[in-house]
């Protein structure tokens, strides 16, 4: 697959671009607070969760089952829940400011909004087969 074909199934895909840009999003922040802070406690608690969260969507594209999407967008469910909590004591420790972390908080909240509509929809599709 060429790189446009990569991208464009992305730009396709509003959960998948979103939790990407997300992602890039995170890897910045944890260079910050390792450039800044030579913090690597908390920046790789913080990385690892919030990179999870596209990982395991991009996982749900190429699930088996149904059932097999909802678990992997269940896990990137509570990866984001996960981030936030990252978020909040970053910002109570002083790492980031009070603008940073709205802004990120925001951008977990919309990708948490998503993720729940995606989960309930498939979960309803399911049901319905029975």
């Amino acid at each position: 697959m060429k790189k446009e074909e990569y991208y464009k199934q992305i730009k396709n895909n509003p959960l998948r671009e979103k939790t990407a840009d997300f992602s890039l999003r995170i890897i910045n922040l944890y260079k910050y607070l390792t450039d800044e802070f030579n913090d690597y406690v908390i920046s790789n608690q913080v990385l690892r969760s919030g990179t999870s969260v596209g990982a395991n969507v991009a996982e749900a594209i190429y699930a088996q089952t149904k059932r097999d999407f909802v678990t992997k967008l269940s896990i990137s469910l509570k990866e984001a829940s996960e981030t936030e909590y990252w978020f909040d004591l970053l910002y109570r420790s002083g790492y980031i400011k009070e603008k940073e972390f709205e802004s990120l908080l925001s951008d977990a909240e919309d990708i948490r909004k998503m993720l729940v509509s995606s989960i309930k929809t498939s979960k309803k599709s399911i049901n319905d087969k029975k």
